[in-house]
This record gives structure tokens, sequence and C-alpha cells, in this order.
């Protein structure tokens, strides 16, 4: 397959992904372009079927760096359409919750002059204003692989072949992946991007600095009766269904039309193997004070996504020869105010920008050392130093980590001299025999529903006759160790089913069911053996959310 022949295309800028920070980048770069008045040639590729369909956050969004990249956002149509007019913060109980007065909440948890948005749709919105501005937008091309020039710099990405047959061979409906070569690359892949991953390791990004913690999302859209709806109201739950020692809390946003959007993040630096973050969010559903809200409504939408949650501490190095980090397939997301967009979007400004002059001043495939530099002496790395004990301190317990930041952040507004520190959440699982398991009620099909069901709302699909894109480095590991030690977690962190225990006469086996996936990389981060490498599939596959 290598000595394939490849057409080719070249850039001044390539981006890889268009989510928030990649489609921030480009129009970017054009607005910076067309101010200079010098000819810049701007790529985004999206390996979804269409610009917006694997996009999956919450999500409140701060409009600050929106508002920098296009201060008319508000006249020309963008899609922020319900502000945020109460915050309520519970602590569940068992049947109980108590709220937490607004007086005591952290600056972090406020959300004045904020907006409940369908993310999925604002990214749409911003991929037609940066077409709109002569960027070239290209859905359904999955960045495959890192293109390298002969002194080891960054030149491109090669994205993926399409057609490919199970056992690697052309099928007969072949068509070769391009070339696509750039003075300057720039990965937006989203968290745990599988290109980001590979930089990480070949440019030693993460010497340094802190493993990155990880948190999984997992959402349901629900249209409900008029009179529960409460568009602007903005609720976080913390405590129940999750043991004081394990890090997980819901949400709940009304946005307009009757839409709630409902969701549950637990981190992925839990002990128990036993663990289903999926059938707890099915659980947190039935709380007294959770259902009221989607009781005699109908779940529309379902989907999960990994998060990047260990904060400043756990940023890699942004710039290598040649390209960038922006967005989550750095880390940007802010855990503590439960937000990631307008970091996002920030950072694609700053890398842009960084670009932007390198290319202006006759320079091609160097570091682009103005990026880290701008980061540096920006809000965004302002707020996240404020912000970046959060993670840390949620390891120490539920009540023990509220109180202490909420003191870091009510007495000192973060500004502490100590930080930190983050570890791998794939070392946290604990044997299963030391472990209690954990007994899920069945669902009901009315508030609660089982993965397959779910999957199908995500309306994802991959042709069956590929390569499995979920690659096992050692297949006799998912046994002798994982269901061995573990009692298989994959079977249970997984949302989509995509892993199974099958008991055959000669033995147990993983089967691995990759049609299902939503492409949320949980499965890369928190196997224990770290035996499972996500890798892209054909492009144009996967979730197609409608505005999740």
């Amino acid at each position: 397959m290598s000595e394939i022949e490849r057409d080719s295309m070249e850039f001044d800028l390539l981006v890889v992904g268009a989510g928030p920070a990649g489609l921030a980048a480009a129009i970017r770069a054009r607005q910076q372009a067309l101010k200079a008045g010098i000819e810049l040639s701007v790529c985004v590729i999206e390996k979804a079927s269409e610009v917006g369909a694997h996009i999956l956050s919450g999500a409140v969004m701060d409009p600050r760096a929106l508002t920098e990249l296009l201060p008319e956002w508000a006249s020309t149509g963008a899609p922020l359409h319900t502000a945020v007019t109460r915050d309520s913060v519970l602590f569940l109980s068992a049947t109980g919750a108590r709220e937490v007065p607004h007086a005591l909440l952290p600056d972090s948890f406020r959300n004045d002059g904020n907006y409940i948005v369908r993310l999925g749709h604002v990214v749409k919105w911003l991929g037609e204003q940066a077409e709109a501005l002569g960027v070239e937008v290209y859905a359904g091309f999955a960045g495959a692989s890192v293109l390298f020039d002969d002194d080891g710099a960054v030149a491109g990405v090669i994205t993926g072949d399409m057609g490919v047959a199970r056992d690697g061979t052309p099928g007969p409906a072949f068509q070769p992946g391009m070339v696509l070569r750039a003075k300057y690359t720039l990965f937006g892949e989203g968290c745990r991007g599988h290109l980001g991953k590979a930089l990480e390791q070949r440019f030693d990004l993460r010497d340094g600095v802190d493993p990155q913690s990880y948190g999984l999302g997992i959402k349901e859209l629900w249209e409900v009766p008029a009179a529960q709806s409460r568009p602007g109201l903005v609720v976080h739950t913390a405590g129940w269904p999750m043991d004081n020692a394990t890090y997980g809390g819901g949400f709940i946003y009304h946005l307009d039309g009757n839409l709630v959007a409902i969701g549950y993040v637990v981190g992925l630096n839990y002990s128990n193997p036993h663990l289903s973050p999926f059938d707890e969010f099915q659980r947190y559903k039935t709380h007294p004070s959770i259902r009221a809200h989607i009781e005699g409504g109908t779940r529309v939408s379902y989907g999960a996504r990994a998060i990047a949650a260990g904060g400043l501490q756990s940023l890699p190095k942004l710039v290598f020869p040649g390209g960038a980090l922006i967005g989550d397939d750095a880390g940007f997301l802010n855990a503590a105010r439960i937000k990631g967009s307008h970091a996002a979007i920030k950072s694609g400004m700053l890398a842009a920008d960084a670009a932007v002059d390198a290319i202006v001043a006759g320079r091609a495939g160097d570091a682009l050392a103005d990026y880290p530099t701008a980061f540096r002496a920006s809000w965004l790395r302002e707020e996240l130093y404020r912000t970046r004990n959060f993670k840390p301190y949620m390891k120490r317990g539920l009540w023990l980590g509220s109180l202490l930041y909420g003191a870091e952040q009510l007495l000192f507004k973060g500004n502490v001299p100590w930080t930190l520190r983050n570890d791998a959440d794939h070392t946290a699982l604990q044997p299963a025999a030391a472990c209690t398991p954990i007994d899920y009620p069945r669902p009901d099909g009315v508030l609660t529903f089982d993965r397959l069901s779910s999957v199908f709302l995500s309306n994802t699909n991959h042709e069956e006759d590929q390569p499995c894109h979920l690659k096992l480095g050692d297949e006799q590991v998912a046994i002798s160790v994982n269901l061995a030690a573990y009692d298989a977690p994959e079977q249970r962190y997984c949302p989509a089913g995509v892993y199974e225990i099958v008991r055959e006469p000669d033995g147990p086996r993983l089967q691995i069911n990759a049609q299902n996936c939503v492409h949320c990389k949980t499965c890369d981060i928190k196997d224990p053996t770290q035996n499972i490498d996500w890798t892209v599939p054909q492009g144009g596959e996967g979730p197609i959310y409608n505005g999740m």
C-alpha cells in the first residue's frame, strides 16, 4: 500500500479537524491575510461526513473568543439563541438534593453572559464563515498519517484510503488517499487525536509535563412537554450515583424549542473496573430531581465523547517543526468551568497568527515559537492557571475536593503557590477481585435505555468490509491480562458496546464490534495495558450528530 501513487495538493496552511479550534484558526488566517493584502491558501479537512457531524459537547458557551474572532456574530446568524438565565448546582444523595447557595459558587461555576448552544450547529456555522472567507473545507477526508520532509519536519498529512478490504488489500471500489502538503499544519482533531498522540510521541511533547487526565461525557438530547421547558436554565450536579471517591457529575441544559440536553461525565481515573459510565448515566436519570426535567419527554439523540480535563499542568509542548497542536488535541478544555469551545477558538486564533506571521516572513517547516509565547501572555493562560487544581482536588474525594477547590477559588481566586499533579488514568484501575461488583438495574425503555438502542440514535455507520480501526497491540493481552485481572473493563467503559467477551469451547476471546464505535476514544485512554490504539476509519464514517 505504501507504493500507491497518490494525487497531491499544496497549501500555505493545512488544518486537520473542522472543530471550533480548527475553523477558528482557518478563519483567523484568512482574516489576517486579507488584512495584509496577501494571497494565503488555507485548507481544512474533516473526517466526519459533514462539518459538525462529529461534534458533541454539553454545551454552555462563553462567547468571549467568538467575539474576538467574529465581532458581528450576533447579527450574522450565529446559532447562539439561548442565553443562560439561571445557574443551579446540586449535591445529590440517593433520594435528595441540596442546592449550593449562589453566593458560594466559585466564579468558574457562574454562567452570566454565556449561552446554551448545540455546538454542532455552531461549528457548522463557523464552517460557513470559513468558506465565505475563501477557506477550502473538505468533509469526509480523514487525516490518516502525518507527512514528514527529509529533515523530519511535519510537511502535511496523507488522507485515508477508501475501499480497502478487511484483509488490507485494495477492494473493487478502492480510492487512494491524497497527499496534502503545507508550509505549516495545525492539528485540531479534538480530544485524544490519533495524529496528535503520534506527534507527542515523536517529538517528546509530553516531556516535563503531567499526563493528561480525561473524563468520559455521555449525553442525550430530549424533547420535553412545553410545561417542563425552562429555556436558559443550567443545572450541574455532583454526588450520587458516584461514590465519594469517584469523580463524576451531571448536567442539564434547557434550550429553546422544548429541548433539554442531559448528560453525565465520569472521570476516567476511576479505580473500580466493574464501573460502567453508561449505566451510571442511565441510573442518574432516575433521581427524583433529575427525572423531573425529562419525564414525559422523548429521547431524540445520543452520543459520547472523551474530554481532556488535566488543565494547565497537563498541556504538552504546543509546537514542533512544521506544525502545532490546537484545541482539545492539546487539552485546552477548562474542566472547572465545564466548557472548552471558547478555549479551542482562542488557541486556534493564536496558532493562526503565528503561522501567518511566519509565512509572511518567508518561513516554512520550523516550530512556531510565537504561538506558545502568545498563549503565555493571553487571557486563556490566565484562566487555565486559576482553575488548574480543580481535577487534582477532586481526586481527593467529592466532599474534601469540593471544599478545597471552593476555598481556593473564593478566598484566593486560584492564585495559590502550589500546583497539584495529575496521574495517567489507565494506571488507576484496581484488580476486579479487590473491588465490589455493581448491580445496575435493567433499562425500562422509557427513561433508561441499553447501549445498542442508544447507538442507533447516534446515526453511527461504518463500512463492515474494511480493516478494523481499533488496533490491538497484542490480541492475547486482552484475555491474559484484561480479562484475567480486570474482568475485561472495556466491556463496561465503552459507551457503544464495541467490546464483547465471547465464550467459546476453546476459550474466551475479545470481539470488537467496530461498526458501533462513536469515536469517543475512551478505549485508547482507559485500557489498563494501553493495548488498544484508536485509528481513523474511512473518511465520512462514524456518528452523524445533529447539533449535539
